[in-house]
């Protein structure tokens, strides 16, 4: 269904992998992972069609269902029913199957005639497209993904990231795609829905690849697995499932660890006694021979794994406020005739920890951009206190200006900083030397949060306020985030799925959306955060 012969990938100027050759058929369920910035969404834009490879060439047989990890796709006005329906091309039959229903209750009867004769046809074209049973399929996987009835009534414009990207993950999994490109597919749901879809993937009968970091979703979907080792610039194909992978792969870094210090001890010896020889003329010859030979052990060795760097967060020591720096009050939120919140009171006091829960769908989102002045509240006020300065990370990375390069957005972030001192910083988040001159546009997920991570830590921010924080992360650079969660000396207002970023918050307050309800945090509100 997809075969990769000779790919060469590059970012920008880097080259991230060169002559990869494998296929994907029927039935081949591929976990496709590697540490952020390996190449793992470019490459998986490139077997979409989405790019195109430096080199090398990518067939593809039967359709091909790609779900980004941006989700602003599609035209904004659209509604998420009709988005969804988009799939099987049904989207424009049921709109003209509605547009006739209303002729048909006109009290002309050359317009009720016309609209019976539209219904018919429109009706003809749904039979042949599935009928009702598929618009029923439709609705049984948006709403297994949390997507509920209101949702599919509004326009896409007016759905949060989360809620759009569920969209565009039910319109994925409603086509009739053979094999499906996933890219990190369960940010943004719930628990339930994460089951549902771990479910629905061991059942298709065509072959997917998936990027994620969900070790319960590869462990229980995946077939295969396909390594980026960024540092060899390579991938390894491992033709078993997820637990299989993980003890060969130890059991591969060993043996090259154990080949190359064999390879070493034989090279080393080789140069000590061709050095020893060279000292006399007539063995002059052998010793080069020797020295040859040495250089030849070296070079035809599979390079060892080298140890993944990862970006060393730490988050501002907070600029000097007064004792509440951000108050929130009777603040409410209505899209049309929908109501996401009302009346929410909050009160950040310095220092102070809140998590905000509730059901996708809820306005956690909506809150956190009304208080970081990026979205206006419908009735109500936010009152900076004294000394506030506000730290937004956005989940989907909002606050970058994709059109600028990497070391634009930190200079736009921190512009007291001097070229270097920025560059410096990019560094310890892994932006070194010609990395820090590409477009925000090409960074991927991962990528992107580390920029969005890099500009809160210049910011001298003491108030923070997180939105999924650690959505994309590869494990080890989660932790720096968690790690940097629990030290940070300032106020911070969390939305998360993430257990584990609760407990790092280690919270004092929890306020439960849509009712605005504000309690102080205890056990009990832990088995929510995930449902959330």
């Amino acid at each position: 269904m997809i075969s990769a012969h000779q790919l060469e990938v590059r970012a920008g100027a880097r080259l991230l992998m060169a002559d990869v050759t494998f296929r994907v058929a029927a039935g081949d369920k591929v976990g496709l992972v590697g540490r952020n910035g390996a190449g793992k969404t470019t490459l998986t834009k490139i077997l979409s069609g989405e790019a195109q490879p430096a080199a090398g060439s990518v067939t593809r047989t039967g359709e091909v269902g790609y779900l980004p990890q941006d989700p602003r796709t599609g035209d904004p006005e659209v509604i998420a029913r009709e988005r969804i329906l988009s799939a099987r091309g049904l989207d424009d039959v049921v709109r003209r199957m509605r547009e006739a229903e209303e002729l048909m209750g006109s009290e002309d009867p050359k317009q009720r005639e016309k609209g019976m004769k539209r219904y018919t046809r429109a009706t003809d074209e749904m039979q042949a497209g599935g009928g009702y049973a598929a618009e029923s399929e439709a609705a049984t996987i948006a709403a297994s993904l949390g997507i509920e009835e209101r949702i599919l009534s509004q326009p896409l414009k007016t759905l949060s990231g989360g809620q759009r990207r569920r969209v565009e993950l039910a319109r994925i999994l409603f086509s009739d795609a053979e094999v499906l490109i996933l890219d990190e597919p369960t940010n943004h749901l719930d628990a339930d829905s994460i089951v549902w879809l771990r479910d629905f993937l061991k059942q298709h009968r065509g072959g997917f690849i998936v990027i994620s970091h969900d070790n319960a979703l590869l462990e229980e979907t995946v077939n295969k697995v396909f390594h980026l080792d960024a540092n060899r610039g390579v991938i390894d194909l491992y033709n078993m499932g997820w637990k299989l992978y993980l003890t060969q792969r130890e059991t591969d870094e060993k043996r090259r660890k154990r080949e190359r210090s064999n390879a070493e001890n034989k090279a080393k010896t080789l140069t000590d006694q061709a050095n020893r020889m060279r000292a006399k003329a007539s063995k002059a010859v052998a010793a080069q021979s020797m020295l040859k030979r040495a250089d030849k052990i070296m070079a035809g060795l599979e390079g060892e794994r080298a140890a993944d760097k990862v970006a060393k967060i730490k988050f501002p020591s907070p600029a000097p406020c007064g004792k509440t720096p951000l108050t929130a009050k009777e603040l409410s939120k209505s899209y049309g005739s929908l109501e996401v919140f009302t009346d929410v009171d909050l009160a950040i006091d310095r220092g102070s920890r809140v998590v905000i829960l509730g059901l996708n769908g809820a306005g956690k989102t909506t809150l956190l951009r009304i208080l970081g002045g990026v979205d206006q509240s419908d009735t109500g006020e936010v009152v900076p206190g004294h000394g506030l300065k506000l730290g937004y990370y956005a989940q989907e990375h909002e606050t970058l200006d994709t059109s600028r390069t990497v070391l634009e957005n930190m200079q736009t972030a921190a512009p007291q900083l001097t070229d270097t001192e920025a560059r410096s910083v990019l560094g310890s988040f892994l932006f070194s030397g010609d990395d820090a001159a590409k477009p925000a546009s090409v960074l991927s997920g991962g990528e992107k949060t580390r920029l969005a991570l890099a500009s809160l830590v210049v910011s001298s921010a003491n108030v923070l306020l997180l939105d999924e924080p650690t959505n994309n992360l590869d494990p080890a650079s989660r932790e720096e985030v968690l790690a940097a969660i629990r030290t940070y000396e300032g106020a911070i207002i969390l939305v998360t799925h993430d257990e584990g970023a609760v407990r790092a918050l280690e919270p004092d307050r929890v306020l439960l959306l849509p009712d605005g309800d504000e309690d102080l945090w205890n056990e009990s509100y832990a088995d929510l955060v995930s449902l959330a």
